[in-house]
């Protein structure tokens, strides 16, 4: 059998959920030996798993404490009713201040499949050690929430407050992000209260993807937030003429298609100050370690817009809002067009 969770949209929800599956599969009884066969039975409902009673002399650190434990997974895992678990461990290491958390994992209606997963916790306790360093803590998205309501000061569209606050880092010149265009179209039309921003994450290995971006900077500066998501739009569209050979041409006909000046946007785009604004962009993902494009944040919770269903993405955007107290009835006026 295979052990799996659908929950495969963050850094920090991958990690977690690999060590899972990885435990859960090792642990897989062998298949029984041959049996004659059986007279047809009425099936009886799955049963839901259930954890031992955890041994209390696992219990030997300070902190964190289980409730925070159980906080954490909460804020990550909450979103699925069907997914269990039960805190195994909270023990001291070898190492001065870092702590040892092991939590027994399991699906409702799946008694037999029951995973283990480990990470360690960091002495500020702010940080765990699962495939890297990911943030932790009862809040665990909340500082980076914090960060992108005061730094994300991209292209805007949607509602004008920051309560549902969606920052995409993307790259024009990046497939992925073209293909999750739509996406991000439609989950605003589905959450019309929230506030969402563009930041550019030119990746270095997409040669023409820092003009494109510079050029965006300056469509935005010289047309406003509107024109930046219209030439968005022509970009994404011809992103296959984005070439060396090509781009020039293929940025200047977007300008052109929107309504603005293309030599005027070409000469801006050039400049410190434009540079300067992508850089700021690139320092902003950096200083997340978002680790690809597309990568969208939730109120600071991040999600890889590149292997998420839709209908995954729309039920963490809601959880997410839940926790956060937010409501997700729409707040007219907007700010441009979704």
């Amino acid at each position: 059998m295979q052990f799996s969770f659908s929950l495969r949209n963050t850094a920090l929800a991958a990690a977690l959920l690999a060590l899972a599956a990885a435990a859960a599969h090792s642990q897989q009884a062998p298949p029984p030996a041959s049996e004659p066969p059986a007279a047809p039975a009425a099936q009886a409902p799955p049963a839901d798993p259930v954890f031992p009673k955890p041994d209390p002399h696992n219990f030997n650190a300070d902190s964190p404490s289980v409730d925070t434990v159980n906080d954490f997974l909460r804020q990550t895992w909450g979103f699925d009713p069907n997914r269990v678990w039960q805190v195994e461990q909270i023990s001291r290491t070898a190492a001065p201040g870092v702590t040892k958390v092991s939590v027994a994992v399991a699906e409702k209606g799946q008694k037999d499949q029951q995973g283990m997963m480990e990470f360690f916790v960091t002495p500020d306790g702010k940080h765990i050690i699962a495939n890297g360093v990911l943030p932790f803590g009862s809040k665990p998205f909340e500082e980076h929430r914090q960060l992108l309501a005061a730094k994300a000061t991209g292209p805007a569209r949607g509602a004008p407050t920051k309560d549902l606050l969606l920052v995409e880092f993307a790259d024009f010149q990046c497939p992925y992000c073209k293909e999750a265009q739509p996406t991000i179209q439609k989950l605003l039309q589905d959450f019309p209260n929230a506030h969402f921003v563009y930041e550019n994450f030119p990746l270095s290995q997409h040669s023409e993807a820092p003009k494109a971006a510079a050029y965006s900077v300056c469509v935005a500066k010289t047309g406003g937030d509107e024109a930046f998501y219209k030439y968005s739009d022509v970009v994404f569209e011809n992103q296959a003429a984005l070439t060396p050979e090509g781009s020039d041409k293929a940025l200047k006909d977007a300008v052109t298609k929107i309504g603005l000046d293309p030599e005027k946007i070409a000469a801006c785009s050039t400049t410190p100050e434009a540079k300067a604004a992508v850089d700021e962009s690139k320092n902003l993902a950096q200083e997340l370690e978002v680790p690809s494009t597309p990568t969208l944040y939730v109120n600071g919770r991040g999600i890889s817009l590149g292997n998420t269903p839709y209908e995954n993405l729309k039920q963490i955007v809601a959880y997410q809002a839940t926790l956060d107290g937010v409501s997700t009835a729409p707040k007219p006026p907007t700010l441009g067009k979704p």
